[in-house]
């Protein structure tokens, strides 16, 4: 009998002496270089590209293992299931009837068909991941097949939303009477926010902010005479900005991370704040030499123009921040935060210049005006946001909606509060700091930045707001009443300040350790304008129609300001949001790793301040692919090492 003997010699072409003598047979692993195919012997293996010897067949696209003549290519594995399998000896499958072999492949053929439609790729668009057990009536799949319907849940919740809202109605035009009436205007202003809020929608399938359609049903609501907002109206339309405002001002306060901005704000500083001063002073100085606007017009409309809209820079960051670009510098976050700093600054330089140009107080109070509000706004701030740590106890059941009606009813009594006693800046800044402070605390009694409850709260609140806010903006616009000359100057002057912002923000960024792409990748990111735009532009008209002794000239200088506002939203919001999702896959580096969304609704877009990296980090790693890549080949060909030679004899 012969015998078999496997020996392991620690070097490639040791021979082995059997006790009968036999002759011995050699069967060793020939190694190679390692080589990345196309094609591979075991898909399995796929991503540890697995050697096989060279005594394999091979295609052209790579190695393939050569396979059984009676192997059959056309086999469907899924074909078998447990109730056509047969579990007698042999395991041979049922023999299907030619009936049910003909309905298996109509099926599979328009199931496969189906799939690529565009219809079935719209549908799958507009569905929504769920991760948690959801229920549907017996029989719904029947009534509303899976995908071209919505589910269960989205029909409930659609549902719900127009029996509240005609709950609402209904409530309404008891109290109210006729405004709320179909062809009042109450009725008019929900019939606007519904449409906007869809017309949003229906643009957000294409990737761009959901305020470039809400902004777009406005303007084709005003000029087709659907909506009719002026007159005595205009309180309700101004008091609801000002609604928006405390809400735009508390999420950007409540973004703001302390500890990265303690680490790194002197980048914060520098490029938040010069960038804004460059093109607030372009924008005053466009705006004084071809608009012929008085000095303090000017400064007010470069105030506004200058700040930077999170609502279209945060979704667009969001999405490239999943896939991986820029994460490893936090680049995503830097720009994030960067625009919280840039709006702060935008809102409290709009009250100042404003309360001293509205101001009916004597020079010396004037002058006192700005140090006021800025001390003034910063103390309001900094007592609320500290009471807001202990007022409610931490531990309370109902600490969250307290919380959040705290920094809501500090936010609105610092508004309207500081425009009572005439000193507008304060109220903003105020705003702002309170949310800050808050964060602060709460981060520090266990609060997480990037999952807090009350941020969660004030997205809900930007959700119903959002849709009236440019809504009405764009139902302010009146495109017979525009002066093409104004127009035209107003476009140029955007976008040459817009080109001289990017340009700034490049020359600026030395010592952050970014490359040139990222630096104008991160300079792209700030052109886009929208939300502050919207809720102060109209401001200074209404201020303007609210004094008895106003001029034509000041109504004329501030509807230049609303319309120079309204023209940056319109040319700035698309063509940023595309630029950044363009731009960012071409000039940001990719981890290989992604990052997944967050489960659930509660993180729709908020990506964390924890990360931010530029400033801090001992080495700076210019190309995590390569880092990856380098460390994989070294471990591939460490393993590929001839580490055994087997020896059987006959």
């Amino acid at each position: 009998m012969k015998k078999t003997i496997i020996k392991m010699p620690s070097e490639e072409g040791t021979t082995s002496q059997s006790s009968s003598g036999d002759t011995k047979r050699k069967v060793s692993i020939i190694t190679e270089p390692v080589v990345e195919r196309l094609g591979h012997d075991n898909l399995a293996f796929e991503q540890n590209k697995r050697k096989i010897s060279q005594q394999s067949h091979h295609s052209e696209d790579g190695p393939v293992r050569r396979k059984s003549n009676m192997h059959n290519n056309n086999f469907d594995t899924s074909s078998i299931n447990s109730d056509r399998y047969n579990g007698e000896a042999g395991g041979r499958a049922k023999k299907q009837s030619f009936s049910e072999a003909l309905e298996k492949i109509e099926r599979d053929f328009d199931n496969t068909k189906l799939e690529q439609s565009w219809i079935y790729s719209l549908c799958m668009r507009c569905r929504v991941e769920y991760t948690t057990p959801s229920w549907e009536p017996p029989g719904w799949q029947k009534i509303c097949p899976y995908p071209l319907c919505p589910s269960y849940r989205q029909f409930a919740r659609i549902l719900s939303i127009v029996l509240i809202g005609v709950l609402l109605w209904v409530t309404a035009y008891v109290i109210i009477g006729d405004s709320a009436a179909p062809g009042g205007q109450l009725f008019q202003l929900v019939v606007l926010t519904v449409a906007a809020n869809f017309g949003g929608f229906l643009i957000s399938l294409t990737t761009l902010p959901r305020l470039i359609g809400m902004l777009m049903v406005g303007i084709l609501f005003q000029n087709v005479g659907w909506v009719n907002l002026d007159g005595d109206f205009q309180i309700v339309t101004a008091e609801l900005r000002k609604l928006a405002l405390v809400i735009i001002l508390v999420r950007a306060g409540l973004e703001m991370d302390p500890t990265a901005f303690k680490k790194i704000y002197k980048t914060i500083l520098k490029l938040g704040l010069i960038p804004w001063f460059v093109e607030c002073t372009l924008i005053a100085v466009c705006a004084r030499f071809f608009l012929e606007l008085p000095w303090m017009w000017s400064i007010l409309l470069g105030s506004i123009v200058g700040a930077v809209s999170p609502a279209v820079v945060v979704p667009c960051l969001f999405r490239l921040r999943t896939k991986g670009y820029g994460v490893v510098k936090g680049i995503p976050t830097l720009i994030i935060a960067v625009a919280g700093i840039d709006d702060a600054v935008s809102v409290a330089g709009f009250g100042i210049i404003s309360s001293i140009m509205f101001s009916t107080q004597s020079l010396g109070l004037q002058i006192a005006q700005a140090p006021v509000c800025i001390i003034g706004g910063l103390g309001f701030g900094v007592v609320w946001g500290f009471l807001c740590k202990y007022v409610p106890e931490p531990g309370d059941a109902y600490v969250v909606p307290i919380r959040t009606l705290m920094l809501f009813g500090g936010g609105l009594l610092a508004v309207f509060g500081s425009e009572k006693i005439h000193f507008e800046g304060a109220g903003p800044l105020g705003v702002v700091f309170a949310a800050f402070t808050a964060s602060y605390f709460w981060c520090g009694q266990g609060w997480e930045l990037e999952d807090n409850p009350v941020s969660t709260a004030f997205e809900i609140f930007w959700m119903i707001f959002e849709p009236i806010l440019f809504g009405i903006t764009g139902a302010s616009i009146k495109i017979a009443e525009l002066d093409p000359h104004i127009v035209s100057i107003g476009v140029g002057s955007i976008y040459v300040v817009a080109v001289m912002r990017i340009l700034t923000t490049v020359a600026i960024a030395f010592g952050d350790k970014l490359n040139l792409k990222e630096k104008i990748f991160v300079a792209i990111s700030w052109m886009s304008k929208a939300t502050v735009q919207a809720a102060l532009g109209p401001v200074a008209l209404k201020t303007v129609m609210e004094n008895e002794n106003r001029t034509e000239e000041e109504v004329h200088y501030a509807e230049l300001v609303k319309m120079v506002c309204i023209l940056s939203i319109i040319l700035t919001a698309p063509l940023g949001a595309i630029l950044i999702s363009v731009t960012g896959t071409k000039l940001l580096k990719k981890t290989k790793q992604q990052l997944e969304p967050m489960d659930g609704w509660r993180r729709s877009h908020r990506p964390s301040l924890h990360d931010i990296s530029i400033i801090d980090e001992e080495e700076e790693r210019e190309d995590i692919e390569g880092i990856a890549d380098e460390d994989t080949a070294a471990n591939t060909l460490s393993n590929a090492q001839p580490a055994a030679a087997f020896t059987i004899t006959k």
